[in-house]
C-alpha cells in the first residue's frame, strides 16, 4: 500500500496574488494617511511649537507699529524757547522736513512781549508720514516700524486645551524704519527710537490659544509705551 506524502504542517498557506495586491494598497493608504494626520498636526495654528508662538507675536507688532509719542498729539503746537527739552525734539523732526516752524511772541496784556515761542505744524511731507487717529479727529501719530521676532527663547507649559495660556520670551529686531527715524537729529532726542532701531533686544508676551490660533493676551488697561509700539486705532 502507497503511504501519501507528509504535509508540511508548518507550511503557511498561499495568499492570491489578487489579495496581496489589494492588502498592498490598503498599507500604503493607511501609511499616506497617517504622514497627513502629523503634517496636518505640525501646521495646525494651535499647535504648540516656535512657529506658531513666534508668528503670533509678528502679527501683534505689525499691528502695533512703534510710534514718537504714548498718545495721540495734535498739531499746531506752541512751545517757549526757553525749553529745550521740547523745542529740540520738535526741530528734530522739523530737520526731517516733518514739521514746519515758526517763530512768535507770546504776549501780555498791554501788548508787553513776555515769552519768545516757537510754533509748531505738520508739513506736506509730515502728513504724508502721520497716522491719524481715527478715534480724536485731529489726533496722530508719527509711527516709525514694528520689531520683529528673530527667535523664541523659552516658553512655560500648557495643556494644549483653548484657551491655554503661555508666557514666551524672545529675541527681536526691528523693520521698516524710514529715513527720518534712522537721522542722528531725531535719535538723538528720542530715546525710544534709538533703542528699537539697535535691535537686538529681549521682551516677552503672554499668547492665549484661541479658535484662530494663538494670539497675544490684551494687556489690562489700555497704557502702551513707545517703546513696545504704541497703538494708533
Amino acid at each position: 500500500m502507497r503511504s501519501e506524502p507528509k504535509q508540511n504542517a508548518s507550511r503557511k498557506p498561499r495568499i492570491p496574488k489578487d489579495t496581496r495586491l489589494v492588502m498592498k494598497k490598503i498599507w500604503n493608504t493607511a501609511v499616506l494617511c497617517a504622514a497627513g494626520l502629523l503634517l496636518m498636526s505640525g501646521c495646525k495654528k494651535t499647535a504648540d511649537n516656535t512657529l506658531n508662538y513666534k508668528s503670533a507675536i509678528n502679527t501683534y507688532y505689525a499691528a502695533h507699529p512703534a510710534c514718537l509719542w504714548s498718545q495721540p498729539k495734535q498739531f499746531p503746537v506752541q512751545t517757549e524757547t526757553s525749553d529745550t527739552d521740547k523745542t529740540q525734539k520738535f526741530d528734530a523732526l522739523f530737520d526731517q522736513g516733518l514739521l514746519t516752524r515758526t517763530a512768535g511772541d507770546k504776549k501780555k496784556l498791554l501788548g508787553l512781549v513776555d515769552k519768545q515761542v516757537n510754533n509748531y505744524d505738520l508739513s506736506d511731507k509730515g502728513r504724508g508720514a502721520w497716522t491719524a487717529d481715527t478715534t480724536q479727529p485731529g489726533f496722530g501719530n508719527f509711527c516709525y516700524g514694528h520689531r520683529s521676532v528673530s527667535s523664541i527663547d523659552s516658553s512655560t507649559p500648557n495643556n494644549g486645551q483653548p484657551g491655554a495660556t503661555t508666557t514666551v520670551n524672545y529675541r527681536w529686531t526691528f523693520d521698516g524704519a524710514p529715513d527720518w527715524a534712522k537721522a542722528a537729529e531725531v535719535q538723538n532726542v528720542y530715546a525710544d527710537v534709538r533703542a528699537n532701531l539697535a535691535g537686538n533686544g529681549t521682551s516677552s508676551k503672554t499668547l492665549v490659544d484661541t479658535s484662530n490660533g494663538w494670539q497675544v493676551q490684551p494687556t489690562t488697561g489700555n497704557a502702551t509705551t513707545p517703546a513696545d509700539g504704541s497703538v494708533v486705532e
